[in-house]
């Protein structure tokens, strides 16, 4: 497949919706009463909305707390793709008991959807199997189809004629051409959907069995036709959104509470924009300085860079180019020897509790040079990164002064510093400060409450964002 044109292609289906899809939507809200549950398998899947809570863990008490609050949806945050196979479905297990519980206890119809990653990495098909047979077999009753909808523009992550692409500068590149499908853990090597199903499922679902839903059924708004095609979905087969801006998944939202209130059911794996438009959140203005900066604190902030992909590391060489930043390189590869990597880990430490203390703001990032493991068995790879963010965040973890501000870049580093180095149990998602880079506001019991915590996806951003996001931090 090659890469093609944005510009090209925003011709070639131009847009003309506007109020008819908001208000094709929101008459389907307002009948539906359902609770969303998300599960967030890293913390950046929060990077569409606002107002809403994410719960650090899955406890039956938590998620009937979130059953119980009067928000159409709460997150789950699982951080499962920084986890083996064997411990996802392990948990996906006891959350699926969980919410069978609730609900039953609530008597509150729900659905599930499993936030992935809108660059299809991730514990995909088993999370989801998971859940479909822990669910059916619990309450005895029957999941029809599954939404496939990796659609993201925040991260310009685009799906046309059935081929999910991801943007660089001005062109579209199939996803299966990028560095995100090479990834060791969960690469693939198709970027059609149907292929890519195909090749997940090893051929249990093949593409010309799957249900696809196109530019131009949505683009004609032709949401009784759609529902139609989602009233034939059974035995758990997959319906592949397209999918160009925010009307489509519209459209698309319409047409599935429409077959819902039919009596269909259907879980969701997506990227992080259907959700939005699931939970009816409106848009709000990205978060302000004064929103970020604690003007009465006189330590300095913390960024923390684990991602290893090629953007984040763009990124990081120009927030080098800001004056009176302290840049620390931790030098990961020594994880190998377990007396040195406890040395370099203290060095680390000592060197960020100073220079916060004194405020200076604080860069600590991993030597970017990847540790190639060669190991061949993927899931001793997944326990090595484990060790790696397990020291990364042991920074946040002995820190005894309370930074400006804590910025995290890469899903499982931002994952882990705010359920294990902040300790936090329950946030409320406060915004965005850049577009697609969500923001919690710490809850009570965390080590540092009411605090601004900046989760920054490591694929998400342009070449300036993270110099950006940290200049908006600086009082």
């Amino acid at each position: 497949m090659k890469k093609v044109s944005y510009k090209q292609v925003m011709e070639q289906y131009p847009q003309t919706m506007g109020k008819e899809a908001d208000t094709l939507v929101d008459k389907e809200l307002q009948k539906s009463g359902i609770k969303l549950v998300v599960l967030d398998d890293d913390p950046t899947g929060i990077q569409t909305v606002h107002g809403v809570s994410v719960y650090t863990d899955w406890t039956e008490k938590s998620i009937l707390e979130g059953f119980l609050e009067e928000r159409r949806m709460f997150f789950i945050l699982t951080n499962s793709r920084a986890m083996t196979s064997e411990q996802s479905a392990k948990v996906h297990v006891e959350i699926a008991k969980n919410i069978v519980s609730a609900a039953k206890a609530t008597g509150k119809g729900y659905m599930i959807i499993s936030r992935g990653d809108s660059t299809l990495r991730g514990h995909y098909p088993l999370e989801t199997n998971v859940l479909k047979r822990i669910i059916e077999k619990q309450e005895h009753s029957i999941i029809n189809g599954e939404i496939i909808c990796p659609f993201l523009p925040e991260g310009g992550r685009y799906t046309v004629d059935n081929i999910h692409y991801v943007m660089e500068n001005e062109f579209l590149i199939p996803a299966a051409d990028t560095e995100f499908a090479e990834d060791k853990t969960f690469g693939y090597v198709n970027s059609h959907m149907g292929m890519w199903v195909e090749e997940k499922t090893q051929g249990e679902y093949t593409a010309d069995s799957l249900t696809y839903i196109s530019l131009d059924e949505l683009r004609s708004r032709s949401v009784e036709n759609i529902c139609e095609k989602l009233m034939q979905v059974e035995r758990f087969s997959k319906v592949i959104v397209n999918a160009l801006d925010y009307y489509d998944l519209k459209i698309f939202t319409a047409a599935l509470y429409k077959a819902i209130r039919q009596g269909k059911r259907f879980m969701i794996r997506s990227a992080a924009s259907i959700v939005k438009v699931l939970g009816g959140i409106e848009d709000r203005p990205l978060l302000s300085r004064d929103e970020l900066v604690d003007r009465e604190n006189s330590n300095g902030g913390i960024i923390l860079v684990g991602s290893h992909v090629k953007k984040t590391t763009m990124q990081l060489a120009k927030l080098k180019e800001c004056p009176n930043i302290k840049f620390i390189e931790f030098d990961v590869h020594l994880v190998l020897d377990d007396v040195l990597f406890k040395v370099e880990v203290q060095r680390v430490i000592t060197e960020t509790e100073d220079a916060i203390a004194s405020g200076c703001t604080v860069t600590v990032f991993t030597r970017r040079e990847r540790l190639d493991l060669n190991t061949g068995n993927k899931e001793d790879e997944l326990q090595i990164a484990g060790k790696i963010s397990n020291a990364v965040t042991s920074i946040v973890t002995n820190l005894k002064v309370r930074p400006n501000f804590i910025i995290a870049k890469g899903g499982i580093t931002s994952s882990d510093v705010g359920t294990k180095g902040l300790n936090v149990k329950k946030a409320l998602v406060y915004g965005q400060i850049l577009p697609g880079i969500p923001v919690w506001l710490t809850g009570e019991e965390s080590k540092f409450p009411n605090m601004p915590y900046v989760i920054f996806p490591g694929n998400v951003g342009s070449e300036t964002a993270l110099k950006v996001a940290v200049e908006k931090t600086q009082k």
